[in-house]
């Protein structure tokens, strides 16, 4: 502020992150395009929350302040699936962990009224906008109301929100209030008292029969307005729940979606449509802007999410893929987004010229790696389209899935000079990507980094039908393509990685021990296990939370018990020898225990040496500290237990060795017959 001579600023802007002037971290293209627009901005990053002096640094904003979790759900940054506590995070110097609350949404806001009251609050990001509606909370196991009165922010803007803070800001400094920013599209806000009974009365009257066709209000022009069952409804009954989430994401698509109206006891909440797709020469504009692409100076430790997408370009938004477990859609949206060729080439450009450049570009890419400049071709169906995607349960005839302008791209930047390597490390569409040959080609020949990470994510029929997601065939189809394209390519040793999840709705015992079969016929042993977690706000939470499909309403299985998770992630890893044991408990609880030995069997008749060990150490793990001795391993040099007390001696199953069996009528011990 010294520096550039400011008194004040218009905006101060609070995160959840650290500060990354890269435009993949929404803090910096958020605040770029403020300051593009004239406005000058501080930014408060990971403050410490206990107090509100953190608030305080910048004094008193002109406007407003501009409050968000960060690029990540709080609560998803902060636990894993099995709601333990994360080791690191990657949006934090060093990967530390604990440089935000809990709801850091919630927090923040608060911070903020306490710092400057009468200072308006505006919440945003990827937490407030999977919150912005009553919505089902993993970690409390509970249904939350609106963040919108939880945080008692005074709006709370939901999507991508570059069009959205700017509008607001002008607005506001041309002298209006927060009360008329109500018709700003992609916004959720809290009416008054007299506002929510004057709407109520207006909803008792009228006829029961025209609940998706309620009187026009006041205050939501140009838009119709439905009314979602209430927060006490949804909390109540599971069936409105789903009712719930079948309206709100039926009302995703901008150019037809109505203004949804969710009553709060006696207070309403209003939901405008999401906002209008960006234009092409928008988009250029938002990515064109001064970006360092490098952490704040004041950092002493690399930020590990910096580090993954430092070298990455990002050239379109949005995914039509419609997967029921992401979230993309919910915050970017389903109309793809995307850069021109030129803006494109010219950060390419920008980023060969770095001194700190080593020659990689990481990616290419965005919420996916192959829908660059897809769309639909015909918009006045796009228009009433209601659709929650484009390529289930086959892709749309309408759709235009030319991947020519993506196969121009990425030769256009492998010509660079100073590039060396290009690579795509963005979701791959399959069904999408199948169509082109030349992609598939393309991509096996200069883009691949020896191994081709894509989600299949399942084999079961039944659980990718409520995935949204292709069959497993699809995938096959894929494999083949891409491995004879290698071949092709003299790379023949290239690899697909395939990802899948365990414990999506949909997926018991059985479906995951057809998915270990598959496993086994066709060879891949995946590294990792992705567990399936309710995001706040997906349809698959829904389908978590309710047991009901919204849709058909039909019952859907749900695992939701540590065990039988972990016998999930287990079989999908059945050839590890430290899953013996549970893969074992699996197939038995299942009746599937011909499946234990044998050539078709998924695991052997007999626990393998290392499994036997790894049970061991799981056990000492799982006491240690808690008895007076540990179970110990004297043939290998491992000491005895606490306390300098001997080992008890084993008295179950131990390989390669015989149990002396007692005799009648003799002592143990005694003389041998």
């Amino acid at each position: 502020m010294l520096a550039r001579g400011w008194d004040a600023v218009d905006v101060v802007f609070v995160s959840g992150d650290a500060y990354v002037d890269h435009p993949s971290f929404a803090a910096a293209i958020l605040h770029r395009s403020l300051e593009a627009a004239g406005f000058r901005v501080g930014v408060v990053s990971q403050p410490p929350w206990q107090t509100c002096e953190p608030w305080r640094e910048f004094g008193r904003p002109r406007l407003f302040f501009a409050v968000s979790a960060g690029n990540m759900d709080s609560l998803i940054n902060h636990y894993t699936a099995n709601k333990k506590v994360r080791n690191d995070d990657a949006y934090s110097p060093g990967g530390r962990i604990g440089l935000r609350p809990d709801r850091a949404t919630l927090v923040y806001c608060q911070r903020a009224r306490e710092a400057f009251p009468g200072v308006p609050v505006i919440a945003g990001g990827v937490e407030a906008s999977l919150r912005r509606l009553a919505h089902y909370d993993y970690w409390s196991d509970t249904v939350k109301r609106s963040i919108v009165l939880d945080s008692k922010a005074d709006l709370v803007c939901y999507g991508m929100g570059e069009k959205t803070i700017v509008e607001v800001a002008r607005r506001l400094a041309a002298g209006g209030t927060v009360k008329e920013l109500r018709d700003l599209r992609g916004v959720t806000y809290a009416l008054g008292a007299k506002e929510s009974e004057a709407l109520a009365s207006r909803e008792r009257e009228r006829p029961e029969a025209s609940h998706l066709v309620p009187p026009p209000v006041a205050h939501a022009p140009g838009s119709p307005v439905e009314f979602l069952p209430s927060y006490e409804a949804v909390r109540a009954d599971k069936l409105a729940f789903a009712e719930a989430t079948r309206v709100i994401h039926t009302n995703t698509n901008p150019f037809n979606a109505a203004t949804l109206v969710q009553f709060h006891d006696r207070q309403a909440v209003v939901q405008t449509p999401p906002a209008l797709p960006l234009s092409q020469e928008e988009m250029d504009a938002a990515y064109d802007l001064p970006f360092t692409r490098r952490p704040h100076p004041s950092y002493t430790e690399p930020v590990p999410a910096h580090e993954m997408i430092k070298d990455s370009v990002t050239i379109m938004r949005g995914c039509f893929g419609g997967c029921t477990f992401c979230s993309i859609t919910a915050h970017q949206g389903r109309i793809i987004q995307s850069r021109s060729q030129e803006s494109i080439m010219k950060e390419v450009e920008k980023l060969a010229a770095d001194p700190e450049f080593k020659g990689h570009v990481s990616d290419v890419g965005g919420a996916t790696a192959n829908m660059y400049r897809m769309r639909c071709t015909r918009p006045d169906v796009e228009a009433k389209c209601k659709r929650l995607s484009c390529v289930h349960p086959g892709i749309c005839k309408l759709l235009g899935t030319d991947h020519g302008p993506t196969v121009e791209l990425l030769r256009k930047v492998r010509e660079v000079p100073g590039i060396k390597k290009v690579s795509v490390s963005s979701g791959i569409r399959m069904d999408l990507a199948q169509l082109s040959p030349e992609y598939v080609r393309e991509l096996a020949e200069h883009h691949t980094g020896g191994r081709l990470k894509v989600a299949p994510e399942h084999a079961s029929p039944t659980v990718l039908e409520l995935m949204k997601k292709p069959s497993i065939d699809n995938f096959d189809v894929f494999a083949e393509q891409f491995v004879a394209a290698s071949a092709a390519a003299g790379k023949p040793k290239q690899q697909i990685v395939p990802y899948f999840i365990a414990g999506h709705p949909g997926s018991d015992l059985g479906e995951m021990i057809e998915l270990a079969l598959y496993l086994k016929r066709t060879g891949y042993r995946p590294d990792q296990v992705q567990d399936f977690i309710p995001a706040p706000f997906d349809i698959a939470t829904a389908l978590y939370y309710t047991g009901i499909d919204p849709f058909t309403k039909k019952e859907v299985h749900v695992s939701r018990g540590l065990k039988d998770r972990k016998m999930q992630r287990a079989l999908m890893q059945f050839f590890k020898p430290e899953n013996y044991f549970t893969v074992r408990e699996a197939l038995i609880e299942a009746g599937r225990a011909d499946l234990i030995g044998g050539c078709d069997g998924l695991i052997p008749a007999h626990p393998p040496k290392e499994a036997i060990e790894a049970k061991r150490r799981q056990a000492n793990e799982a006491f240690k500290g808690d008895h007076y001795h540990t179970v110990a391993n004297p043939a290998k040099g491992e000491p005895p237990g606490e306390r300098g007390a001997e080992p008890p001696k084993p008295t179950g199953y131990r390989p390669g060795r015989k149990t002396q069996q007692r005799r009648p009528g003799k002592k143990s011990g005694g003389p041998k017959a």
